[in-house]
């Protein structure tokens, strides 16, 4: 069982760079097991040596006199455990998650075709050989019947399309999907959508959304639209998840170039059919240019790790109107309000930040988290995490 020691406030009495913004810091705080090991001999040796520094120093641009200081500042004594230095005005929350994730100090420990976290479970339209389509009119008449459907390049114009359940909708090779169009799962169970690029949804639609569906499974899929430009309410959300939608994983896919990410929960006043529900994955993906919703979540429970956040303008992961949300081995680069329960709603959301890096980012979070996720999982380092996924996510790779 892996324990989590969690500052609620920046260690400033000790005059510790904040780590928010200084990237050495940032690793010290999110990697404790390896940086310690490192510093328990490191700060007992001539500051001046550049001899024998670690691969993580380039963090700290290799400069001996800055690793001193934050090993002094976040450690203390000799031995491979990390003593978490508590100042005066901050409070120490340990956090346990059982059960016990597991990972590797290398990335691309966690397998890139598998399917874990709330949707588990999940088979779709089973294992045929499936329908392959490519025209929206032959997509159309094969959806009506569910089962495996394969689309083959992007069908442009189709509209949003109503699914049925007990489907898996899959895209042939690297470069299949739709523009113009988009998937609505209501009132459905059992769904998967893999390998497919989604561009530009019919204007004030999403590009996928989720409305009383249960059993979602969305991986290796790619979601975006023309850009941070124009009108913010031309298009909805990419990936949106609403009335009591519950045991969904959306896993290895990319979300970028668009004004709002992914919705959980679509207003505060929804309590009432959302609460109990609303149980979400989010695991090696990668969000970038996306100006909010990383996602943003109401009442529900929102698992996400392992993932890549860069240049996001105004808000990430916002936990809102009482959610739970656990945040781990995630890297956050230019990301403002990178984690946050005090956004946007009447009342907070709940957050726990675990192992991530913040660089160029910030984050508010006002009330600590308890969730503990009942399914085992494998991270990957945050360190890595984002050249992995830039290679490992998105279409082509499972097709």
């Amino acid at each position: 069982m892996w324990h989590y020691a969690v500052l609620a406030l920046l260690p400033v009495a000790l005059g510790c760079t904040n780590p928010d913004t200084d990237p050495c810091a940032s690793y010290m705080e999110a990697q404790p097991a390896t940086a310690s090991k490192f510093c328990a001999t490191f700060t007992q040796s001539v500051v001046t040596a550049t001899t024998g520094l670690p691969a993580w120093a380039s963090n700290c641009n290799n400069k001996p006199s800055a690793i001193s200081k934050e090993c002094s500042c976040y450690f203390t004594g000799g031995g491979s455990t990390p003593t978490t230095v508590n100042p005066p005005g901050t409070t120490l929350t340990t956090v346990t998650s059982d059960p016990t994730p597991t990972g590797s100090n290398d990335c691309g420990a966690a397998p890139i075709n598998g399917l874990v976290g709330y949707g588990a479970g999940v088979t779709g339209g089973g294992s045929g050989s499936g329908t392959t389509v490519t025209s929206c009119s032959a997509l159309s008449s094969a959806i009506s019947g569910g089962g495996v459907i394969k689309i083959s390049g992007i069908l442009t114009g189709c509209g949003v399309l109503d699914l049925a359940g007990s489907t898996t909708v899959i895209g042939v090779g690297a470069n299949s999907g739709l523009t113009d169009g988009g998937f609505r799962l209501k009132k459905i169970s059992n769904v998967i959508l893999r390998n497919l690029k989604f561009h530009d949804p019919p204007k004030g639609a999403d590009l996928v959304a989720l409305d009383v569906a249960t059993k979602v499974w969305v991986d290796h899929c790619d979601f975006s639209t023309v850009g941070l430009t124009g009108d913010k309410d031309y298009y909805d959300g990419l990936l949106d998840i609403t009335h009591a939608s519950d045991y969904v994983t959306v896993s290895w896919s990319k979300f970028h170039d668009h004004w709002k990410g992914s919705l959980i929960g679509h207003s505060d006043s929804n309590g009432s059919e959302d609460t109990g529900h609303l149980r979400v994955t989010f695991h090696h993906n990668h969000f970038t240019n996306v100006n909010s919703r990383l996602p943003s979540i109401r009442f529900g429970t929102a698992h996400i790790y392992s993932s890549c956040f860069e240049n996001n303008p105004t808000s990430g992961i916002n936990s809102r109107m009482g959610a739970q949300v656990l945040v781990e081995q995630s890297y956050f680069l230019n990301t403002k309000l990178a984690i946050t329960t005090n956004l946007d709603s009447d009342e907070e959301g709940y957050a726990v930040s675990k192992n991530n890096i913040f660089v160029g980012s910030t984050t508010d979070i006002t009330k600590t988290g308890s969730l503990s996720p009942p399914y085992s999982y494998v991270l990957d380092p945050a360190s890595c995490i984002c050249d992995l996924v830039k290679s490992k996510a998105g279409t082509g790779v499972v097709a």
